[in-house]
């Protein structure tokens, strides 16, 4: 006997998957950042401590490089559905910036510092009597 309240495999063809709730796609987004700062960290780490023993394992680095890559997907897919539309960034020399960079993976430049904030304060002159 089949469970009540379990949706047959026949009775979900044809309905459009539901959209998880903004609060919970804010929530793993938030979490993905974290996770994608410390992964960062570590293959920073991972490459400098190959670098001082002389020898680099190709299969190691591009493993750790791979999850990177698959949160930054992850985090791709969150803001499309958070309709978060973020213009990409570049390099002086055209390259287009990945996210958090601090260097040009093209040419090497360190990247200022994104603004803060886009808005623009105004400030009321005094009324003079």
């Amino acid at each position: 006997m089949a469970a009540p309240f379990r949706r047959r495999s026949n009775d979900a063809e044809g309905i459009a998957p539901r959209r998880p709730q903004a609060g919970v796609l804010r929530r793993e987004r938030r979490a993905l950042l974290k996770a994608r700062e410390d992964a960062l960290r570590d293959l920073g780490g991972l490459l400098v401590e190959m670098y001082r023993r002389g020898g680099f394992r190709d299969d190691l680095l591009s493993e750790r490089a791979a999850a990177v890559v698959g949160i930054d997907a992850r985090l791709a897919e969150i803001e499309e559905l958070l309709h978060v539309h973020r213009r990409v960034p570049r390099c002086e020399c055209g390259a287009p910036m990945l996210r958090g960079s601090r260097f040009c993976p093209n040419c090497g430049r360190p990247l200022a510092a994104e603004p803060a904030s886009e808005e623009t304060v105004i400030e009321h002159a005094p009324e003079s009597s």
